[in-house]
């Protein structure tokens, strides 16, 4: 594994070097079991066990073996409070993972509170963190940036009246609060259309009455994301209406196998993978049995970052916390580097690539660019 470091602390050789040879540990949060997104959550966890695997075949951490110690959040915020509690009761270093926003929230605040720094890797809502704190950073995209960019693809493609279809939840009232504003600032429309007092068959009403040209999917799966679809694409009078999913769920064959191809979504990965990516993108098919999704290349990177901190740095968690802002380090998707951005409150990567693309209906298993943000 490639990784570059540069601090104003050097690090001192019996911080990373063990006397006894014991591991260096890091505590990973992965949702693995209903009723989280577990599809999305072997694929994190492919790629944090890959990096892991190709650390310790480098010589480790100073010597001594880096340790993923896994927890199932299961999509559960206090499962996942109680596991934060658990780890750092089993010293590790650091914190990496999560996937769901509302999940890595009570676990950010947690690991904050207990001192324990967190390379969050997959959760995008902007406020991880109610108050700044500098123990928390992230690797994925804030959500304001990438569904931003979403909201540009829509105007792009000519977009002004877009419907929202959502489920109550701080992570889709945060997603619809920046499409409303992204999109009224130049002239569009959004319809909130609440799917707690409405079946899925009154949203086909509401879109041609509203006279929507797209409808995004704010909702879980399989329901009523599947009944919402099908309801939409057997109604003549919406042949032309545009489905979408901004979160990057149809990323997965779970989903796609369900809803089909066509579907808009966003993923963080650049066109074209240099060098390092592509090798990482064939061991993760590998170990996957399937193309790797961005999650998966978010896990890699998430311990290329903190084995590299550990390398220079030693296993103290303060120091650890303390390297943040003078990281920079090669990933998979480009250099990872931190820095504090306006509204939210950890260090983060601004910015890893956003794409917007959808599955070939022609052929669903090809991915087809449709916007590079």
């Amino acid at each position: 594994m490639s990784g570059m470091v540069t601090s104003a602390h050097p690090p001192r050789r019996d911080e990373t070097e063990r006397a006894d040879g014991s591991p260096v540990r890091i505590g990973a949060l992965v949702p693995l079991s209903r009723p989280g997104w577990a599809e999305a959550g072997r694929h994190l966890l492919a790629g944090l066990e890959l990096a892991v695997g190709e650390v310790n075949d480098a010589g480790g951490i100073g010597g001594s073996p880096l340790e993923l110690v896994v927890r199932d959040t299961a999509a559960d915020p206090w499962r996942a409070a109680a596991a934060v509690d658990e780890l750092a009761g089993l010293g590790v270093a650091a914190l990496a993972g999560e996937y769901h926003s509302v999940v890595a929230r009570a676990a950010a605040a947690r690991a904050d509170a207990l001192g324990l720094p967190f390379l969050c890797s997959s959760a995008v809502i902007d406020t991880l963190t109610e108050r700044p704190t500098h123990r928390v950073a992230r690797i994925a995209p804030a959500q304001s940036h990438g569904w931003r960019t979403y909201a540009d693809f829509l105007l792009g493609a000519g977009h002004r009246r877009i419907a929202v279809a959502a489920q109550p939840s701080v992570y889709w009232a945060s997603g619809t609060r920046i499409l409303r504003d992204h999109l009224a600032a130049r002239g569009a429309t959004v319809v909130e259309l609440d799917m707690t007092e409405q079946p899925a068959t009154a949203v086909c009403d509401a879109l041609a009455e509203q006279r929507a040209t797209a409808l995004l999917l704010l909702v879980g799966h399989p329901e009523p994301a599947v009944s919402i679809v099908r309801s939409v694409r057997q109604d003549p009078r919406l042949a032309d209406v545009v489905i979408g999913a901004p979160a990057g769920h149809p990323e997965f064959a779970e989903w796609a196998g369900a809803l089909g191809a066509g579907i808009p979504f966003l993923r963080y990965l650049p066109e074209r993978l240099g060098p390092l990516g592509a090798r990482v993108g064939t061991a993760l098919r590998e170990r996957l049995g399937q193309p790797p999704s961005f999650v998966a290349f978010e896990g890699y990177d998430t311990v290329a970052v903190l084995a590299a901190v550990l390398r220079d740095h030693g296993a103290d968690r303060a120091r650890v916390a303390a390297s943040w802002p003078h990281i920079a380090v090669e990933g998979t998707r480009g250099k990872i580097r931190f820095s504090r951005t306006p509204g939210i409150g950890v260090w983060q990567w601004a910015w890893p690539p956003v794409q917007v693309v959808d599955r070939d209906p022609a052929e669903p298993a090809r991915f087809r660019i449709l916007y590079n943000g």
